[in-house]
């Protein structure tokens, strides 16, 4: 039995809300494209349940799961119109078995049948992100490990502040990165709840199994509470808040890059920059700079997604079709923007000799001299005094750094600066590289601390990778499981 065209325009809206001027804008069917896969994992599952608690006959069940095999052969752009997407595959689903095709649809509602499939596919792109994580951490961890021993000048401010290396800037990157990784981590954790068998919001009489749906779709649980199931959003500007956070992070690295390309400390590879129209002697670090831009799209879009709740009453209302682009939008732009990051990263050329060169300027080592002085007893602040003054003493073109020590020394210390420290130490406190060997506290650069580190980066990101191939093992089992099941009816 089939349905005439005009019953086959939508199963949801009776003649009276069937048209309009605003049946266009309401209808987010080519938005849901996206969730097209996931709404039909979703029907499976859900059909498959029904059929295991006898609500619906095996015959009905197979004819239903029959035909969404065929729609999905189709695809989205097959479908009928409709409100949504939902709406567009259940009128597909009658319009091939018949009336008995709507009773996919016993014991839910599209409030609960859109969380689901807005919690599943983010689920996929949350672990999609949490893999571009963990590209960028190893990426940044082979830097340290081949740089150990290149000094670089390290700043605050923009200005010469103290001597680091390349391994100690690209440790102190994968360290933020690795606390967006656990974010993305925890958002995942709470994606992984199931919403479906909530129906509008307060349950449905049917007999119904939803820990049996949970389990065909890889969910590790159930939502508890119906109305929290269908109106909870909080778990979408979660994610899109840890994605914006990443994002701050790359615009961090990226302008860091893009500062250093500029000095002349690094070469970027020619798949990640341009030339210039007019100008062929150019090297534009153009995907650094599209990076650091989507600091802003992710902020934007937490503050969209942030303004499109609030205040929003209790279970579902229209609002919430405007919500998921913000995600959308953020989890596609940050994910490919890491992905650029670590490309980025890990082809670039390090100058050593430039870096070097540049490492002592701005007398960047006077934190060292001072340190040199208070391990002899100086008061702290004394030192500091000392070390300002020879630096402002030395800006003249005939003084040298030494002689304004000498003479701060005198002053301060009534004391010749030879008393307190001997001329050797004081040539490694102005040494960039002594200084830099010398900070062998935790987490400092010198080789042996940088070492520790690197340790522990690989340990850490050796133990997300697990957690990331488990949950890839369990989606995909539930994938399989599913389509084994449903293979038994169809």
């Amino acid at each position: 039995m089939t349905m005439n065209d005009s019953d086959a325009e939508g199963v949801v809206r009776r003649d009276r809300f069937s048209g309009g001027p605003a049946r266009d804008f309401l209808s987010s069917l080519a938005a849901d494209e996206r969730i097209f896969a996931a709404d039909l994992a979703v029907d499976r599952a859900h059909v498959v349940m029904l059929a295991e608690c006898d609500i619906v006959d095996d015959e009905t069940a197979g004819a239903i799961l029959g035909a969404l095999d065929e729609i999905e052969a189709a695809g989205h752009d097959a479908l009928p119109e409709g409100e949504d997407v939902h709406e567009a595959i259940e009128t597909a689903v009658i319009d091939r078995v018949g009336p008995d095709g709507g009773r996919m649809h016993t014991a839910r509602s599209r409030n609960d049948e859109v969380a689901t499939c807005i919690r599943y596919r983010l689920r996929e792109d949350v672990h999609e992100a949490i893999e571009a994580t963990l590209v960028l951490r190893e990426a940044l961890a082979e830097i340290a490990d081949g740089h150990t021993e290149t000094i670089m000048p390290g700043y605050t401010h923009l200005q010469p502040a103290q001597p680091t290396t390349v391994a100690q800037w690209a440790l102190s990157y994968e360290s933020a990165v690795a606390r967006d990784t656990t974010r993305l981590f925890d958002a995942f954790d709470r994606l992984d709840a199931s919403p479906l068998g909530a129906a509008a919001f307060a349950g449905t009489p049917f007999d119904i199994d939803r820990e049996r749906t949970a389990e065909l779709l890889g969910f590790s649980s159930v939502l508890s509470n119906a109305t929290d199931a269908v109106a909870g959003r909080d778990v979408l500007l979660e994610t899109t808040q840890a994605l914006s956070t990443l994002a701050t992070t790359l615009s961090g690295l990226a302008e860091d890059l893009i500062v250093f390309a500029n000095r002349g400390f690094v070469d970027l590879a020619d798949d990640y920059s341009s030339t210039s129209s007019i100008m062929p002697q150019k090297v534009n670090p153009d995907t650094l700079e599209l990076v650091r831009a989507v600091a802003g799209d992710a902020a934007a879009g937490v503050q969209g997604l942030t303004t499109t709740l609030k205040g929003l009453p209790r279970a579902y209302n229209r609002d919430l079709q405007r919500a998921t682009p913000h995600v959308w939008e953020t989890v596609d732009a940050v994910t490919e923007a890491t992905e650029v990051a670590a490309g980025a990263a890990a082809t670039a050329d390090w100058n050593a000799e430039s870096l070097s060169a540049a490492a002592g300027e701005g007398f960047s080592t006077a934190t060292g001299v001072a340190d040199l002085l208070a391990t002899t007893g100086v008061p702290f602040r004394t030192a500091h005094e000392i070390v300002a003054e020879a630096a402002a003493a030395a800006e003249e073109p005939d003084v040298s750094i030494r002689e304004a020590l000498a003479d701060a020394a005198v002053v301060h210390l009534d004391a010749p600066l030879s008393e307190f420290v001997a001329s050797g130490a004081l040539d490694d406190a102005l040494d960039p590289e002594s200084s830099v060997a010398s900070r062998d506290s935790t987490g400092g650069p010198a080789p042996e601390a940088v070492a520790d580190q690197l340790t522990a980066v690989s340990t850490s990101i050796e133990a997300d990778r697990e957690l990331h191939a488990n949950a890839a093992c369990v989606l995909g089992t539930a994938d399989e499981r599913r389509l084994e099941v449903v293979s038994t009816y169809v």
